[in-house]
């Protein structure tokens, strides 16, 4: 079973996917895409409000979330950045890379790679980087425009709330071609679903109805739930040798175990 259909509130699903290929150019964006709106004190770019593309803040609080997020990605994945059995890294793409937290590892911990980062919104890109990483904005809901065969592996975590619903198949199957023949994809996605294991959160709890009423918000456009299917749609993009682990994610103050002091 790939997913449970019941996930701890204290703990969120983490569904942890690689998969083998078995077998550019780079769309400019302009300036519109460094505007930004403040939506109740928060910054938001303001391309993606408008296109409904992504509704997160790009401010410095959420870089130090994404951080801090990195931080405890580290701690749950014992330190691995990398789990594909990759024998000589030369190039890697990391889709929606956000703070960039997870290139820049990438990048310092191998000198000699190549590591390519994309996203939307260029605001929390960090202002030093390593030699060899290069950040450009570009839209994942568009096809790549990357040359096939290119990179030997790519990295895409958790872009549910960005990718749209209908995106996904054509998504992934942008990422076999990309890939070198051999190469590896490492995709990571939180299976959203908010319940207590001691029946504390009933459908009157606040958080309860809040997480109802943000899949409800999004479910046009968005599937919070595509973790449980990576799997088949990986396959039927073309990939093979998939390979999926699920990973238990404290979320809440009151959680225990050894992933307790990753969080704040």
């Amino acid at each position: 079973m790939l997913v449970p259909h019941v996930v701890l509130l204290d703990q969120a699903q983490l569904t942890l996917m690689t998969a083998r290929n078995p077998d550019s150019q780079t769309i400019e964006l302009d300036r519109q895409y460094l505007d930004t709106v403040i939506v109740l004190g928060r910054e938001y770019q303001k391309y993606s409000i408008d296109h409904r593309t992504y509704f997160g803040p790009v401010d410095e609080e959420e870089a130090q979330r994404l951080e801090d997020e990195q931080q405890l990605f580290q701690r749950i994945f014992d330190n691995r950045l990398i789990f594909p059995p990759i024998r000589r890294l030369k190039r890697a793409l990391d889709c929606g890379h956000g703070s960039a937290s997870w290139a820049v590892d990438v990048a310092e911990q191998n000198p000699d790679c190549e590591v390519i980062g994309i996203d939307i919104a260029p605001h929390m890109s960090p202002d030093d980087m390593p030699d060899n990483l290069w950040l450009q904005v570009d839209d994942l809901n568009r096809r790549f425009t990357f040359p096939a065969n290119h990179f030997d592996l790519v990295h895409s975590r958790l872009l549910a709330t960005g990718i749209n619903r209908s995106r996904w198949p054509s998504y992934l199957r942008d990422i076999v071609r990309v890939l070198k023949p051999g190469g590896w994809a490492q995709m990571v996605e939180i299976y959203f679903n908010v319940q207590s294991d001691n029946g504390s959160i009933t459908d009157a709890h606040a958080l309860r109805r809040w997480s109802t009423q943000y899949l409800r918000a999004l479910e046009d456009r968005k599937d919070l739930r595509v973790g449980s299917k990576l799997r088949t749609l990986m396959a039927e993009a073309g990939f093979v040798e998939v390979d999926t682990k699920m990973i238990p994610l404290p979320l809440s103050a009151w959680s225990t175990g050894r992933y307790l002091a990753a969080r704040k």
